[in-house]
């Protein structure tokens, strides 16, 4: 799984396709509505890896299919999650569905009277 920002700006994808090319289309397919948005986008090579660069325009908190061609043969799938939360495994910082919705109150102190 491929994780991207909800960011204008340019975000680089890095993949082992099943052959390498120098213009590829990009397909994402949002789960939640079933659209498509296509970006036509030149690629590199980095030894094994194909390196894609592109703006996407992409909405927090969804799941893509991406497909991506070379002409017409599908050199690659994968899915792709969009989120803006920093997500590091080395350090426990997951992702969290509730993340700035939810906060726990502290101002209370947990005493209780006994009649």
């Amino acid at each position: 799984m491929i994780k991207l920002t909800t960011s204008t700006d340019a975000q680089t994808i890095k993949i082992i396709p099943r052959s390498y090319a120098t213009n590829v289309s990009l397909i994402f397919r949002d789960d939640s509505t079933n659209t498509s948005v296509t970006y036509t986008s030149s690629a590199t090579t980095d030894k094994n890896h194909l390196v894609i660069s592109e703006s996407l325009s992409l909405t927090e908190g969804r799941f893509y299919d991406l497909t991506i061609k070379e002409g017409t043969d599908v050199i690659y799938k994968d899915k792709v999650f969009c989120t803006d939360q920093t997500v590091d495994q080395d350090t426990n910082n997951y992702y969290s569905v509730n993340d700035g919705e939810y906060t726990i109150d502290t101002s209370y102190d947990n005493d209780y009277i006994i009649l």
